[in-house]
Parts: structure tokens; sequence; C-alpha cells
């Protein structure tokens, strides 16, 4: 975006409400909307514009970022006011699915709109702040045109024109950071069944899995060279490992919600003759 290009945001949710601050922020002219009411005061009172309807929104600016519930959503905002989004730019930071994605792609292509779908790797009140970064994929231009103010959001980095790479991407680590925090959950629960501090946990718990990511690089070289053989800490070695953590989670009365699935997948390679294989060999079995 040029120093003085309108931005209008969508959805006013606690994602909503800090992209559009970061924009306020960062000197342009910024208009808001929501579908219920009651959320924009902060907003409004730190500069921006109150828009009395989508159809205002959509013509207040050049640039409509659209920060919805889920898919369905934006369709439902959108498909009314599409003859006012025709010539304009449409960066959408819902999450959706990549496929769903792709398909806003191509509706946006049919009504003359130019589209660009984003990923948010952070909270909200990590918007603008060190750690933050959005994940983009679609139309180049757009992206370009604007990438000056996509960084008022936090680091920006394009993946391409196929306009469903950025939300793989962000659910893809998301998948990673949903699995790594229940299974901190699931540790946290053993260790509070023998009546041990949750909290002193949790601070040994970020000191290992911190040291234990070191390890995905090597991880993902071993995936591409498709060679799985090893000397140390092979599956049959693993499943050794996840059947005592089984037992020792059924003695804490910890359900096996988490580390069942992670088991299974041992077990089953192990089954097949894989045993003396690396655990990144699972990657396999996954696929």
């Amino acid at each position: 975006m040029a120093e003085q290009t309108t931005v209008t945001v969508l959805g006013l949710g606690a994602m909503g409400r800090a992209l559009a601050a970061a924009f306020v922020r960062g000197g342009h002219p910024t208009t808001v909307w929501n579908r219920t009411a009651g959320k924009d005061a902060d907003l409004i009172a730190s500069g921006a514009t109150r828009a009395s309807s989508i159809v205002d929104a959509v013509r207040a600016s050049d640039v409509i970022v659209t920060v919805l519930l889920d898919h369905a959503s934006v369709h439902a905002t959108l498909d009314p006011v599409a003859g006012q989004l025709r010539g304009r730019q449409l960066i959408n930071l819902t999450s959706t699915s990549p496929e769903e994605a792709r398909e806003l792609a191509r509706w946006a292509a049919d009504h003359g709109i130019d589209y660009l779908d984003g990923g948010i790797m952070a909270v909200p009140q990590m918007i603008g702040g060190p750690g933050s970064s959005v994940l983009y994929s679609g139309s180049r231009s757009v992206f370009d045109a604007n990438r000056a103010a996509l960084e008022l959001l936090g680091t920006a980095e394009y993946f391409g024109a196929d306009a469903g790479l950025a939300s793989l991407y962000d659910f893809a680590l998301l998948a990673g950071m949903y699995t790594m925090f229940t299974g901190f959950l699931h540790g946290a629960a053993m260790v509070a069944s023998a009546g041990q501090s949750v909290a002193a946990f949790s601070d040994r718990a970020a000191a290992w899995a911190s040291a234990m990511s070191q390890s995905l690089p090597e991880y993902g070289r071993i995936i591409e060279s498709g060679d799985y053989t090893t000397d140390r800490q092979h599956l049959a070695f693993q499943k050794a490992a996840l059947d005592a953590i089984v037992r020792a989670s059924r003695d804490a009365g910890v359900a096996l919600d988490m580390v069942a699935p992670v088991k299974n997948l041992i077990d089953r390679q192990v089954a097949d003759g894989h045993g003396a294989l690396a655990f990144a060999r699972t990657f396999e079995e996954l696929r």
C-alpha cells in the first residue's frame, strides 16, 4: 500500500481488531465493519472510521481485508457486494482450508477481484510485534503493492500464485502446535496425578521442547533423502518407550487420547517389518 492507500477491515473479532489497529497506527485511513455492533469503539477513538453497512465498508477503500469466522461467513458477507468489489484488492485472512482458499480465488477472478490469501501465524496480542508473521499466496501484484502495510501486521512472506499454499503451510504448522500443546497437557496431567506442580513442570517442558525442536531440520533432511536406516533409537526402541508411557499414563489415570495414536502408528510399522528403521519413517505411514 502507498502511504495513503485506504483499507477496510471486515470482521472485528479479537484478530480483526488487532489488524485494524495496526493499520491505523501505520497511518492508513482505515474503515471497519462488523456484522454485530459494539466492537469498534477503541478503533474509532484511535482514528478508524465506522461503516454503517457492508456496502459502505467495501466502497470506502481500495483494499479489503476479511477476518471472519470461516469460509461460509466470507461468502455470506461478500456475495451480496461482489459487484462493489470489482476492481478492488481482496486480502482474505480468515482461516480457510487450502481448497476453500482456491475456491475463493476462483470466485474473486469471476468477479474481477484481485485476490490474495493469508495465514496468520500469531495470536492477536502479537500482531505488529516480534514473532508475528503472516504467510501469503495468490496474487503477486496484490502482495507487492501492499507489502509495506502487510509488514505492519508481522513479517510477510509470499509462497506463490496458488492461493491455497499459505493456508496449507498455516494449517501444517498449526497441526504441529496443537499436538505439541496437547502432549504438554498430557504430561501435565501425569505429574499432577502425583501432586506435583504443573507450573514447575511447564518450565521444564518449555526447555525440553525447545531443545528437541533443534532436531527438526535433520528430520526434514532424512525424509527428503528417503533413507530411514539408523543405528540408534529405531522404531522398535520407540515402541518400547511408548508402551512404557502408556502404562505410566494408565497408572496415573490419564486418558490415552493423545499418546494412543502415536503408539498405534509405531506398532503398525513394527508389525509390518520396519522396526529397524528410524522414527522419521512415520512420515511415510502418515502419507
